[in-house]
């Protein structure tokens, strides 16, 4: 009975360790529901951004970043729901951007902060990364702290899609698809 047990597990382990999971994925309809725009004008900034899909069927985050007024970020934020991150060891994104720097963020329940981590792109070129897990850091309001809880990945409830950091000016992120990594 024993070696029953172990080849099921090692089956599931198997099974889990090439698992992806799409979050987003315009192409196929995913990760397309419950997007929110939020900006510095909650703070009395005026930045400005948007969301659409272009024709080839890409997730399009543009606007314009205004320091005026205290101002200075621009993001988006897609609630998730019933998604168990549970296992997930990094997040791929594959984006073709202006050459700004954009943060990947993941927020869960009953938490202020978020979960940040900076991608740079590169000016009208696609490019693919993977961030690992250990590499979101708890930031919030521009601040990171240091001795915070890790991230709980069961209690993950959103992924956004932020640029901040004095980037003033127009800005436009162009993403084919963000994916959960088990491995």
């Amino acid at each position: 009975m024993n070696k029953v047990v172990f080849n099921i597990f090692f089956l599931v382990s198997s099974i889990m360790v090439g698992q992806v999971k799409d979050l987003v994925n315009p192409e196929k309809k995913i990760g397309m529901d419950n997007w929110a725009i939020v900006n510095d004008d909650v703070m009395g900034g005026v930045s400005t951004s948007n969301l659409s899909l272009n024709d080839q069927k890409n997730l399009i985050f543009n606007g314009n970043l205004s320091l005026a007024n205290n101002g200075g970020f621009a993001s988006s934020r897609m609630l998730m729901s019933d998604e168990d991150l549970k296992g997930v060891k990094s997040v791929k994104i594959k984006f073709k951007g202006d050459g700004n720097t954009y943060k990947l963020r993941l927020s869960q329940k009953n938490r202020r902060v978020s979960y940040s981590c900076d991608f740079k792109s590169k000016k009208d070129a696609w490019d693919e990364i993977s961030i690992p897990i250990d590499d979101f850091k708890p930031t919030w309001r521009g601040y990171t702290y240091k001795d915070y809880p890790k991230i709980d990945l069961e209690k993950v409830n959103s992924l956004g899609l932020q640029i901040s950091d004095k980037q003033e000016g127009s800005f436009k992120l162009e993403i084919k698809y963000i994916k959960a990594l088990y491995q």
